[in-house]
């Protein structure tokens, strides 16, 4: 498997790792996504424990307002915080 197709896999696999606590295999719940977040991202919130952090990462997520994040929904979020990512490493290589 080429390096792009294991990085798609473990991001389906990540999601479903956390979707299936609450029973729903299909959605985060907040709190499959809060824990999602600490321990897969620990660094990308200042606070992982911040509540209103989570609050205000879970509605900019839940797109369609049925308070779960679906998986296109996630995938969406992993892209623009992959992005964000790329364009802070190439200004940090430029200078």
């Amino acid at each position: 498997m080429s390096q792009l197709e294991t990085a798609m896999g473990m991001i389906i696999v990540v999601f479903d790792k956390y979707a299936k606590a609450d029973g729903n295999s299909q959605t985060l719940s907040k709190a499959e996504l809060k824990t999602l977040l600490e321990n897969e991202l620990p660094n990308f919130l200042s606070s992982g424990k911040d509540k209103r952090a989570i609050d205000n990462v879970f509605k900019n997520l839940d797109e369609n307002s049925d308070s779960e994040v679906d998986f296109k929904e996630f995938v969406v979020f992993v892209a623009a915080l992959t992005c964000c990512c790329h364009n802070y490493f190439e200004r940090k290589v430029a200078k």
